[in-house]
């Protein structure tokens, strides 16, 4: 294999986990970088279906190392309870390990998030209300609890007895909310520290010597490019950086260690949540994506929440290739469309006040909500993809529809899902040691 980071390449929800999955076989260990519960990855293996929420899906393989990184916020009570279901599911924990720098979701966290997101009114992010933005906020602000204070009965007593009193003035004065009750915090997050205290240590320097012995690492993001802090819709973005760059710094190595980069995207687009969607369908066709998917489940993982569903959208894909340095792509969920008469893909913006074209992304926040897309259409193949096997079996029509992809982002498809299961998987080139990409002059 090689050491290779999965990003998804929209808004969140494109069936990274199945990639993850289908890559993990081959890793030697499996590493989330970001992000929290507020993340939901499905995998559906061997006609079982496994929900993740916290712990990296490559879990499901005997003998992986799954690592939960220092960029990681945990909410300690979710890894117990998601842990625990998987152990009673006859899953092995030997090799889990949780990095001691990763920060601690507390219950302070979860009650200003769910504060916060309802005093916006009608200015909703569409937070999933799990505390992670709070949590993420008291990181940089340099009063964040991390997992090797839940190990060190002193150093989090001398902490919950600085925060709390803090805490409880927002909860009260600012959202009318009850007070917490430091003591009662302290044991419990106490406890916590005791049940997760097997499985915490230096994960850095685990990967890292991992590199030195050659073995095979995946990196595994949540949520999308387009939900990144920095880079993605602000301010309807989640408070990491789900993009490659923030593998680096989320599990704690250098850039040169990254052999690779593959990006996960939906033969459509969805959304979860508040914020600009330019090819969003409100009407029949939503609803008819939303309806074909739903055995895909095209709800939130974590929040349940129906997701928004509209057409590919190549403008953003073109970004996402940019700012992930993308090798290649996975399209999952190709059969979700193999009922419609019409597919259609965005290829460029129309600003709908100045009527100027643009088929690359002009500004990632300030005008998204005013680009109008302009669509190519294509007649849809009228045929189930859902037991092809390989690239050749496709109707013409959907090889036609992926090619088109491939050449408007100008990076290749090496992966193309066609159903639920593991098997209902096309392999067109090996995604780990196919031809690295080169940018042509076409890419700006």
């Amino acid at each position: 294999m090689a050491n290779v980071v999965v990003v998804g390449a929209q808004f969140g929800d494109e069936g990274k986990a199945k990639v993850t999955d289908l890559l993990s076989k081959n890793a030697d260990i499996v590493v989330r970088y970001q992000g929290g519960a507020n993340a939901g990855h499905t995998v559906v293996a061997n006609g079982n279906t496994y929900k993740f929420h916290l712990i990296p899906s490559g879990i499901l393989y005997s003998g992986k190392t799954c690592i939960l990184g220092p960029g990681m916020v945990i909410d300690p009570k979710a890894f117990i309870g998601e842990l625990s279901a998987l152990l009673k599911r006859g899953l092995d924990d030997a090799n889990l390990k949780v990095s001691t720098c990763a920060h601690v979701t507390m219950p302070y966290h979860l009650l200003i998030d769910a504060a916060e997101e309802e005093s916006r009114g009608n200015q909703k992010i569409g937070t999933t209300k799990r505390g992670i933005g709070p949590t993420y906020a008291d990181k940089c602000a340099r009063s964040g609890i991390r997992v090797e204070d839940l190990l060190e009965k002193d150093v989090l007593k001398a902490k919950l007895d600085w925060l709390i009193p803090r805490k409880n003035v927002i909860l009260e004065r600012l959202y009318n909310l009850p007070a917490l009750n430091s003591k009662e915090v302290y044991e419990t997050y106490l406890e916590y520290g005791q049940q997760m205290k097997k499985y915490v240590c230096d994960t850095s320097a685990i990967i890292f010597q991992s590199v030195r012995e050659k073995k095979n690492i995946l990196f595994e993001g949540a949520q999308g490019t387009l939900l990144d802090l920095d880079h993605g819709s602000y301010p309807y973005v989640t408070s990491s950086s789900p993009t490659a760059g923030g593998a680096c710094i989320g599990a704690g190595i250098g850039p040169t260690i990254i052999d690779r980069v593959i990006g996960v995207s939906k033969s459509y687009m969805t959304r979860v949540g508040e914020g600009p969607f330019p090819t969003e369908q409100s009407g029949a066709i939503g609803e008819q994506l939303r309806q074909v998917g739903k055995a895909w489940a095209e709800v939130g993982v974590t929040t349940g929440r129906p997701r928004r569903c509209g057409w590919f959208d190549t403008v953003l894909g073109r970004y996402s290739v940019r700012i992930n340095g993308l090798d290649c792509l996975a399209i999952t969920k190709l059969d979700v469309l193999d009922e419609f008469d019409e597919i259609k893909i965005c290829v460029a913006y129309r600003d709908a006040k100045t009527k100027e074209v643009y088929k690359d992304l002009p500004s990632i926040t300030g005008c998204l909500q005013y680009m109008e897309p302009v669509y190519e259409s294509f007649t849809g193949w009228r045929k189930s993809t859902s037991e092809c096997v390989s690239y050749n079996d496709l109707p013409a029509q959907a090889q036609k529809y992926i090619n088109f992809i491939a050449e408007q982002l100008d990076v290749p498809v090496a992966i193309v899902s066609v159903g639920q299961n593991r098997d209902q998987t096309i392999i067109i080139e090996d995604p780990i040691h196919g031809p690295k990409r080169v940018l042509t002059k076409n890419v700006k």
